[in-house]
């Protein structure tokens, strides 16, 4: 029997659970995630005062936004996608911070 995959909106979702405040010690962030395809949305993503939230919906001036399809997204975080190979094959784009773009997945254990 196979576990069940789980969607982006899961994962995202679940981002406050797998927070590390200690990771993102000292850090103000707001993330702009845009995932398409099936199971897909926007997300903003807010990192403050060792906290994260998640809410849908699209921010004014994000530190940085992430578009992905949202397979792919889950690929990324369940391990399946290299981020270094997402970005430079194109299915991850990223606007904005790119030192917050390398330290983010260092902010979570989803792994």
């Amino acid at each position: 029997m196979s576990e069940q995959r789980p969607t982006a909106r899961q994962l995202v979702e679940s981002m406050p659970k797998y927070f590390k405040p200690e990771k993102a010690e000292g850090v103000t962030a707001v993330i702009q995630y845009h995932l398409s395809g099936e199971g897909g949305g926007s997300w903003v993503i807010h990192i403050e005062n060792g906290t994260c939230t998640v809410e849908e919906g699209t921010a004014n001036n994000p530190h940085l936004t992430l578009r992905m399809d949202a397979e792919d997204y889950v690929d990324l975080i369940t391990g399946k996608l290299d981020p270094m190979t997402a970005f430079m094959t194109g299915k991850l784009q990223l606007e904005g911070d790119f030192t917050l773009a390398t330290r983010l997945q260092s902010f979570f254990g989803m792994r």
